[in-house]
């Protein structure tokens, strides 16, 4: 049985609107807490490139509200970024009253651990990626030009990247939902794994800024983490 009755759409929507005010004042909240930190979480943002940048180069602001708006809007990117738990938990809990309840055994670990790989693959592309791609970038320069990036193109050029490898990290997830779910099975996938390949370069093509370096960059740790789900069907007991 379901832990509570079935009620109205309209008790529903109550509640939905609920949870989604709450997730909206948290962030907001989160946003003013991290607001007199903006030029420094832009300044940390920044490293991996101003790392790579030859002597004499820096940074520049090319737009007269670049130098507000491009640390604002990656700070209510980190908001979101750090709320996401607890949106999460809204979710969770306007879902949770109508799930059975080997349903809730199920929801909530895949919530839990969508969350963790999202965060993994975040800090994977500020960690390990940027490096390697702004040392090659900055290293085939032709020769006479000076790199002197938009602190505003930067900013979307690396919330693409978070965003991609974020989403991407998911893919053990949705592997193991795919075969739990009998939409497919194990056995299935290894054969069409040249089709898997195909598709994480595709994705790496679509997702990321149009460079091969990133866009390989990510379409190798997709199609590793479709591996690692590929595993875990196997073991996982749902």
């Amino acid at each position: 049985m379901k832990s509570r009755p079935e009620q109205p759409l309209i008790n529903h929507l109550f509640e939905l609107r609920t949870a989604v005010l709450k997730s909206i004042i948290c962030v907001l909240l989160v946003t003013l807490i991290l607001l007199p930190f903006a030029n420094q979480i832009y300044s940390f943002i920044a490293i991996p490139l101003i790392e790579k940048l030859p002597e004499g180069s820096n940074m520049i602001a090319t737009e007269v509200a670049s130098p507000f708006f491009a640390p604002f809007k990656l700070t209510l990117f980190c908001a979101i970024f750090f709320s996401f738990p607890y949106i999460l938990y809204q979710t969770w809990s306007f879902i949770a009253p109508g799930l059975y309840t080997n349903e809730k055994r199920l929801i909530l670990p895949l919530l839990m651990s969508s969350s963790l790989l999202f965060y993994l693959g975040v800090l994977f592309a500020y960690f390990i990626i940027f490096p390697i791609l702004f040392s090659f970038l900055t290293a085939t320069v032709p020769d006479g030009i000076k790199i002197m990036t938009d602190i505003n193109h930067y900013l979307n050029f690396i919330l693409k990247l978070f965003f991609a490898f974020g989403i991407s990290f998911e893919i053990p997830i949705a592997t193991i939902l795919l075969i739990k779910a009998n939409f497919t099975s194990a056995e299935k996938l290894s054969s069409n794994r040249p089709y898997v390949i195909f598709f994480a370069f595709l994705m790496g093509m679509l997702l990321t800024p149009p460079d091969v370096i990133s866009q390989v960059l990510l379409a190798i740790p997709v199609w590793l983490l479709f591996e690692v789900g590929l595993i875990f069907s196997k073991y996982l007991k749902i």
